[in-house]
């Protein structure tokens, strides 16, 4: 899918390129750990940080001034690029938060957090200091939207974008990520308790907007009621409903037992008996371990296999059913 082709192509005749982007993270309740907090993603490279991406402990946030819950850094990273990361209460791995489901990547078993830095503009990119292990900044929820453009005849060079009353109904404001086929999402924070309308976008002007049909629309928008975080249902460009065929699996809730987690030694993962397939991966997605064909409802994992540290099992089946399991092994 492309991403913006013509403005890269004229980004690649200019000599700035790069965009302030602040990481935060409100460590409310939580006791913080003598080694600091910090960040760890796929930004740590282009940014400058030591020994490349995924690094537990060369990028340390500062406490705020005048909050002290509040840890955050500002980077330089290119702009018009997706970015995942994670928070850690500490400088190594089995240090990691819990990223909740609704706020995961959700493809390729990811379940890093992400953002997508969409602008040049002079003023930092922030999203907001989001909650240790939960799925927003104080005060807020989660909504993740998501639009499938198949029945187009094509996605605008300019991206897909989302305009929400909340935003002001300013579709430049938010842009949305491709992760795989023809289905681009994104994730924004609201007050709860209140209506807001939406529309998606297959481009940015005005002229680009979806016709939403009247059975599902208000005043020619979509609308939430928004209560709690929600991933909102894969609709289809222009329609009520989601496409004949999309491809894409749901973000599924995970049902599975892992036991006992953190274990020193071995654990028990049970409840698998949904699943075909399993892998194991440490943090930066390397595979350590592999099931392609799973015949009990539960399999055992050793520290003896794969060390002490922080995991990910990663279940599967033939439907496109995924469930991915945190999994620590202590030192």
């Amino acid at each position: 899918m492309k991403q913006l082709t013509l403005t890269l192509a004229l980004l690649a005749t200019l000599p700035i390129f790069a965009k302030k982007v602040k990481f935060a993270v409100d460590m409310t309740g939580i006791t913080i750990n003598t080694t600091g907090v910090h960040v760890a993603g796929d930004f740590q490279a282009v940014a400058g940080f030591e020994n490349g991406d995924w690094q537990a402990n060369t990028t340390p946030l500062t406490q705020e001034v005048g909050d002290t819950n509040i840890y955050s850094i500002v980077v330089d990273i290119p702009a018009f690029a997706k970015y995942e990361y994670k928070f850690l209460n500490g400088d190594q791995f089995y240090d990691v938060e819990f990223v909740p489901v609704e706020s995961r990547v959700g493809y390729n078993f990811s379940d890093n957090r992400w953002l997508y830095v969409d602008s040049l503009a002079n003023d930092t990119t922030f999203v907001g200091a989001i909650r240790f292990g939960q799925n927003a900044p104080a005060g807020l929820k989660l909504i993740r939207f998501m639009v499938d453009l198949q029945s187009e005849s094509g996605v605008s060079p300019d991206g897909v974008h989302l305009a929400t009353s909340f935003s002001g109904n300013d579709a430049m404001q938010n842009y949305l990520w491709s992760f795989e086929g023809t289905v681009s999402e994104g994730i924004l924070y609201a007050d709860s308790n209140a209506t807001y309308s939406y529309r998606f976008y297959n481009g940015s002007a005005e002229a680009t907007a979806e016709n939403v049909p009247s059975a599902c629309a208000t005043d020619g928008y979509r609308t939430i009621a928004l209560v709690d975080h929600i991933v909102l249902p894969l609709v289809c460009f222009s329609a009520c409903d989601s496409c004949t065929t999309t491809g894409i699996s749901s973000i599924e809730k995970e049902t599975v037992l892992v036991a006992p987690n953190p274990a020193q030694n071995t654990l028990k993962v049970s409840g698998i008996g949904a699943y075909a397939s399993a892998r194991l991966v440490d943090i930066s997605g390397r595979q350590l371990l592999q099931w392609n064909s799973l015949t009990s409802p539960s399999i055992e994992v050793s520290k003896d296999q794969v060390g002490s540290g922080i995991f990910f099992l990663q279940l599967s089946n033939e439907k496109g059913n995924s469930s991915t399991q945190k999994i620590i092994f202590t030192q």
